[in-house]
């Protein structure tokens, strides 16, 4: 294999991008599980990598699917970021198709694996929360569904992101489900909605050019922009409620997001077309829904 087919498995497995959305979820659910009781590192460690090995398999499945229907090819060179127009990994002729489509393979095994060592081996009714988010995750881009196609891989990467992960984690941890879980992640799964929001903007010309009808091309960049501020008011009124809900009052710490969201509004309402050239939106998008996680889990351990 040459230097070529690491440099596009490197990108695929970029723990810079493709961890944190899912260890901000991860947090949530082991916080309230160590406010319970103790915790297993060792299943904790086999989670991890199960979500890892799915969130690989789905990068690859992403960009053979945009590369397929001709979205990646479709990005100006202005308009690419480093979050978005996808990995590129066969419009940059880093892998084949074959080889891309076996990475898929082979993490998407490795991640059925160990689910299924969770399932045989700790918690059994992980089962069903495990096919839906591998479901999830493979109709994200993938047929039938084609939900970022359809203007619904906004809710997909909600669900997944906010309650799935951090009530599988949780499962996994303390064998059963939490409501204090549920809605302490409702929150982290609209901000990082919002962040693929944000960066869908980039992308807009080639999305609108190959038919992928997401929030941003059905609303338009002028009004997306204008509605950007709505999910994160959602996610800040859903943390004001939260002690109503049994978790204490220092979950508010999450509002830490408030400042880095407000700044991703601000400079998508100015400039909506070229933001992303000039201003560092993205990150600040980024940064927001790690700081709702990092403020309400360590709330809840304070707590």
């Amino acid at each position: 294999m040459n230097a070529r087919f690491w440099a596009g498995l490197r990108h695929l497995t970029d723990l810079r991008i493709t961890l944190p959305t899912s260890l901000a979820s991860i947090y949530l659910g082991v916080a309230v599980s160590a406010s319970d009781g103790p915790i297993s590192a060792f299943w904790l460690a086999v989670t991890v990598l199960a979500f890892f090995a799915v969130e690989v398999a789905k990068e690859a499945w992403g960009d053979i699917f945009d590369y397929d229907t001709g979205d990646d090819l479709a990005v100006a060179p202005t308009d690419r970021t480093r979050f978005s127009g996808g990995d590129r990994v066969l419009v940059d002729h880093l892998l084949s198709h074959r080889q891309a489509s076996g990475i898929a393979v082979v993490f998407a095994l490795a991640g059925l694996a160990l689910g299924a060592t969770i399932v045989l081996w700790r918690e059994p009714s992980a089962l069903w929360i495990g096919i839906l988010g591998f479901g999830l995750a493979w109709s994200y881009n993938g047929p039938p569904l084609r939900l970022s196609y359809r203007g619904f891989g906004e809710l997909d990467v909600a669900v997944c992101y906010g309650p799935l992960i951090a009530l599988s984690t949780y499962l996994i941890q303390a064998h059963r489900l939490s409501w204090e879980v549920f809605w302490l992640s409702l929150p982290l799964g609209i901000t990082i909605a919002a962040f693929l929001w944000v960066n869908e903007f980039p992308d807009f010309d080639a999305d609108r050019t190959t038919s992928k009808r997401n929030l941003v091309v059905r609303l338009g960049r002028g009004t997306a922009a204008r509605v950007l501020p709505l999910p994160y008011l959602a996610a800040l009124a859903i943390l004001v409620t939260l002690p109503s809900v049994g978790l204490p009052r220092t979950v508010w710490l999450a509002a830490l997001f408030v400042p880095p969201a407000t700044y991703a509004c601000f400079h998508a309402w100015r400039a909506p077309d070229t933001f992303y050239r000039s201003k560092p939106v993205q990150p600040a998008a980024l940064l927001a829904f790690l700081l709702y996680s990092l403020g309400a889990g360590t709330g809840v351990l304070l707590g």
